[in-house]
């Protein structure tokens, strides 16, 4: 199985930077993408980046020029380093990765525990 473990959040104010870090810990033949989510209270868990495995990135529209998702495959971990942030952007950040188990396995979602982000004055 996959355990992740994160870290990095806190309080910042507006124009603030912050940077999260998953590591992913277990036995698993592979990781495939890593990601962030993010859930605001009284909204869905809406995405904010995803990164493959050979580095290609995708980010949504409110993240896009702000945030910058990396990964380190040696050590199993994705970054998440969020500059210029706004209270919009008060959220618990979730990690995301996607694994196989084993090499004849499916590939399975794993979520971390989620990491909270207040961003206020």
């Amino acid at each position: 199985q996959v355990q992740l473990v994160e870290s990095g959040g806190g309080l910042v104010q507006p124009g603030g930077s912050l940077r999260l870090s998953c590591a992913a810990f277990g036995r698993f033949f592979s990781i495939n993408a890593m990601g962030w989510y993010r859930q605001a209270p009284g909204k869905e868990r809406e995405l904010v980046a995803t990164i493959t495995s050979g580095g290609v990135t995708n980010y949504a529209d409110s993240a896009q020029g702000r945030f910058t998702i990396s990964r380190d495959n040696a050590k199993n971990t994705v970054y998440l380093q969020m500059n210029s942030l706004k209270p919009d952007d008060t959220a618990v950040y979730y990690c995301n990765v996607k694994a196989k188990i084993r090499s004849w396995s499916g590939e399975n979602d794993y979520w971390g525990q989620g990491t909270q982000v207040t961003v206020s004055p």
